[in-house]
């Protein structure tokens, strides 16, 4: 997925965004060295679970039902799983295109940070989801959800909102990161709509990615929560003034003024 950056009159055409920076590295590392692991697993018979990758799935991939029984750790696990080399390549891809910058952007930390709010959060989503009580959301409640799509979703839309003009191919139709990530977002509401779970992709895991990214940015970017965090202050100040006998302004020789 070629990236096209523009300034003033000159194009530069790149291939991806350079090296791995360090948390993106580590990522790629961890879940390509994982997806090696269930790859072997795969040819050793294991019981009731066919074969040692099918209780790797059971026991760290994300099941509402399991999760709900006290497997509380697989909001955090699933997304190191994957189901396939294509799932894999598709989202190891993703992380390195649009991971790089981002990390450039916010340091190492915030990096990490954010990557795994919106993969928890993406959980979470799939979570709740499953334990509606629908004919249509049985499957996602007994079906696990594996792979880091939620996180990946989550650094699109920080992408777009960060670098909304940088041109990415899809196929080979050049189109501006926020116009693919709002289609991406309507296509990703729309086949959660119809059931989620269709084709064997979590598209509520996808949908909480981008929500919990939302929600995550709109927390320094004047968002919802930026706004009662102010408010919060704002109050504390007040009252503080109060105690401390504070004045906005000018000179009041009849009280301290600090």
């Amino acid at each position: 997925m070629p990236v096209v950056k523009g300034s003033g009159s000159s194009v530069a055409y790149t291939i991806g965004p350079g090296a791995p920076t360090p948390a993106v590295k580590l990522l790629l590392i961890a879940t390509i060295g994982i997806f090696l692991a269930q790859y072997f697993a795969d040819l050793v018979p294991f019981g009731e679970y066919g074969n040692l990758n099918g209780a790797i799935i059971w026991w760290f991939g994300m099941t509402p039902a399991l999760v709900v029984r006290g497997y509380v750790w697989q909001p955090l696990s699933y997304m190191f799983l994957h189901g396939g080399f294509m799932h894999l390549i598709f989202n190891m891809l993703a992380v390195w295109m649009f991971g790089v910058d981002l990390e450039r952007r916010w340091g190492q930390t915030a990096f990490y940070r954010y990557y795994f709010v919106c993969g928890v959060g993406a959980a979470l989503t799939t979570l709740v989801v499953g334990l509606l009580p629908f004919a249509s959301t049985q499957a996602v409640y007994v079906i696990p959800t594996i792979g880091a799509s939620g996180s990946v979703y989550g650094l699109l839309l920080a992408y777009a909102i960060f670098f909304p003009n940088r041109i990415i191919y899809y196929f080979i139709f050049p189109i501006p990161v926020r116009v693919y990530v709002l289609l991406t977002g309507l296509l990703v509401l729309y086949e959660s709509a119809r059931g989620g779970a269709g084709g064997g992709v979590a598209h509520f895991a996808h949908l909480g990615g981008l929500l919990f990214g939302y929600l995550y940015l709109s927390m320094g970017r004047g968002g919802p929560w930026a706004e009662i965090k102010y408010r919060y202050v704002k109050w504390r100040m007040n009252r503080l003034k109060k105690r401390f006998d504070v004045h906005d302004g000018g000179r009041r020789w009849d009280s301290r003024v600090h």
